[in-house]
């Protein structure tokens, strides 16, 4: 799989991201970090324990990842999220569709990354 061929099963912008990576090499480099990094993990924990300022965090944390990697799907659905989380305290189980959005949009994003490395 090409790295343009991953950012269009993904539904990124390749395009964009490579407007601002400049190659390939460095893209697949930062698209490795998206599967290590814990906010994903942090987020559906946070969510879990009811903790809605954490989760708020974690949700706008992978949402600024995904802006900054052209990742257009994952990020769309994060940013759903990191609005529905937005200045709430109490838990509220509406979050819980838009938190399996995210799920399903950050299981697709690390899978094309998997394949691509």
């Amino acid at each position: 799989m090409t790295v343009r061929e991953c950012y269009e099963e993904m539904g990124g912008n390749y395009e964009d991201v490579l407007s601002r990576l400049r190659t390939d090499e460095r893209i697949v480099r930062f698209l490795g970090k998206v599967a290590s990094d814990e906010s994903f993990a942090l987020l559906c924990k946070s969510i879990e324990e009811k903790n809605m300022e954490e989760a708020f965090r974690a949700a706008h944390t992978l949402k600024g990842i995904c802006l900054n990697l052209s990742i257009t799907k994952l990020q769309e659905s994060a940013s759903r999220l990191t609005e529905a989380l937005r200045g709430k305290t109490e838990y509220n189980p509406a979050v819980l569709p838009l938190l399996e959005e995210v799920r399903k949009d950050y299981e697709l994003t690390v899978g094309c990354i998997a394949q691509l490395q």
